[in-house]
């Protein structure tokens, strides 16, 4: 037996079609109304970094600077006519636990990237982004290698650590900081690499390190470790690592009487250095991007943040220049596709809070070196 009631093109056919028809449009239903449409579909980007753990307070400042981003662009109209939703997850600096991120950014059907914080996350992350087809900006992560592996995907709206390395070793020396110098490095992927570039760069300075040394994080009793630096007449450590094993280094070397010169990273760009090391942070320096706040065109923007109770220091507004920036590569790529969002972020210049920023072919900007920064009165300024 047949399946149909009449064939193709047949009168039968012909009048089953004629009814049809006649009856939607006696119900007031049109033949168009039955076809479906696409709909319109949210645009979720993906924004990781330690939300928990002791690396908090820089998520915090990413947070705020990709909400802020979000809701400016979704007042805006979104990206190419489509709303933008923003979803966080916590990598707590887990090499591990940020592959564990990426892959649920990706079965998630997350379309790109904002993150990671801490390079060693951003490292085994960005391979996972790679082999997804999902594009990552970083506002944060400095490691060389992160540029350095030929991944089209992967970009950073920051410096690198080799540029903040002969920043520090040039400071150190032209300015005099010190003529006995110690290199003291938290083991992590940022902190040691930093380190390591520090001591090169200050030997092809022709000074000496009399120490290197790496301690662990999450160390609280560094007591024999500035004995050993007052017993070597140390007048200048630096410190590769972040703000709350810096912070209890110079506050039990004030207090054991170590007098010394503390030169550091970016990871001291957090207010929660000056609490933790106390009086002993004032004259603290370390290395870091020219600071966004200061810039022209940006004075209204960091009153919204100010007006809202938060200060707008070290990562917020990167995090909200490498949201635009994906948002203006989609526009001029007119999709989220990775490929050609990659492509596009590769060929063009954005216009930012940080400045207009073009990428080289690794995916690093043309960034303005890192400056100097000095810790007085529990806030930091750039050096004259």
């Amino acid at each position: 037996m047949s399946r149909s009631l009449s064939q193709p093109g047949s009168r039968s056919d012909t009048f089953v079609r004629k009814l049809f028809r006649g009856n939607l449009l006696r119900f007031g239903i049109s033949l168009a109304a039955l076809v479906p449409t696409a709909a319109t579909a949210d645009v979720k980007l993906g924004l990781a970094g330690p939300v928990t753990g002791q690396y908090a307070s820089f998520m915090e400042q990413m947070r705020r600077g990709a909400d802020l981003a979000v809701a400016d662009l979704n007042a805006a109209g979104g990206i190419n006519g489509e709303k933008v939703v923003l979803q966080v997850a916590d990598d707590a600096c887990d090499p591990k636990q940020a592959v564990a991120v990426a892959n649920r950014f990706v079965a998630d059907g997350v379309q790109a990237v904002v993150g990671h914080f801490c390079s060693s996350s951003t490292i085994p992350a960005s391979s996972v982004y790679a082999e997804a087809g999902l594009v990552i900006v970083t506002p944060a992560s400095t490691n060389p290698t992160i540029t350095e592996r030929g991944l089209t995907n992967m970009f950073r709206v920051c410096g690198r650590d080799d540029q903040a390395a002969g920043v520090a070793a040039k400071q150190i020396v032209s300015r005099r900081l010190g003529q006995t110098i110690a290199v003291v490095h938290d083991k992590s992927t940022y902190g040691q690499g930093i380190a390591e570039g520090v001591r090169t760069e200050l030997a092809q300075q022709g000074r000496n390190v009399v120490l290197f040394e790496g301690i662990t994080q999450g160390e609280r009793d560094f007591s024999s470790l500035v004995a050993r630096l007052k017993a070597l007449n140390v007048d200048l450590v630096f410190f590769g690592g972040y703000h709350t094993e810096a912070g209890l280094l110079v506050r039990q070397a004030s207090e054991q009487g170590l007098k010394t010169r503390f030169v550091a990273g970016d990871g001291l760009a957090t207010t929660e250095f000056a609490a933790i090391a106390g009086p002993a942070s004032d004259g603290v320096m370390f290395t870091f991007y020219p600071d966004p706040r200061v810039n022209a065109g940006t004075a209204d923007l960091v009153q919204r943040f100010r007006s809202a109770g938060f200060e707008p220091e070290g990562f917020t507004l990167y995090t909200y220049a490498a949201v635009n920036v994906l948002a203006d590569a989609a526009k001029a790529a007119k999709t989220m596709k990775g490929d050609k969002l990659a492509a596009a972020l590769h060929a063009g210049t954005y216009h930012t809070v940080l400045g207009d920023i073009r990428f080289d072919r690794k995916g690093d900007p043309n960034s303005e070196p890192f400056v100097l920064y000095a810790w007085n009165n529990g806030t930091y300024a750039p050096l004259k």
